[in-house]
């Protein structure tokens, strides 16, 4: 399968980038996002808190992201990252390509590791992936996500140095 090209998102992306978001935000399963949240505050969320980027094949947008800086002053070295893939593109090594084009992308930003803040443990795919490309798990956080079919369950801080 050709890879996707990754480039900065643009305004014009937005409807595409909803898209994908849209049906992850209002799962409630694997963010920390309301998932009644609008369009509009979605889309201050995901393009105005950090630099936001797309994956795209053949003119279609088949996932995106985000880096920001995770914490400011002394720790404004390290950045976070959300991604999200279009639902009729999973399987499809979109997300892991994504990972792997944002760790170099944030080193030239001026960032030295990429932390994940909140991964929910019954995101079984992100953690394989995560754990894939070199994230540690160096926290967890009992029971402080509620799931809305598993209830309260554990979440988990990764953290990669980017060499």
């Amino acid at each position: 399968m050709t890879p996707v090209a990754i480039r900065p998102a643009t305004t014009a992306d937005w409807p595409a980038i909803w898209a994908i978001l849209a049906p992850v935000f209002r799962a409630g399963d694997t963010y920390t996002i309301d998932p009644d949240i609008s369009e509009a505050d979605a889309e201050r969320y995901w393009m105005t808190t950090g630099r936001p980027y797309v994956a795209e094949r053949d003119g279609a947008i088949l996932g995106t992201f985000y880096i920001r800086t995770n914490q400011q002053g002394g720790g404004a070295h390290v950045c976070n990252c959300g991604y999200a893939t279009s639902p009729s593109a999973r399987g499809q090594g979109i997300a892991r390509q994504m990972c792997i084009e944002s760790l170099p992308l944030a080193r030239a930003l001026g960032y030295e590791a990429m932390q994940f803040n909140f991964v929910v443990t019954t995101n079984k795919a992100a953690l394989h992936l995560w754990e894939s490309l070199g994230f540690d798990t160096v926290g967890r956080l009992p029971k402080a996500f509620h799931h809305p079919s598993e209830g309260f369950v554990d979440a988990v801080v990764m953290y990669r140095h980017l060499d």
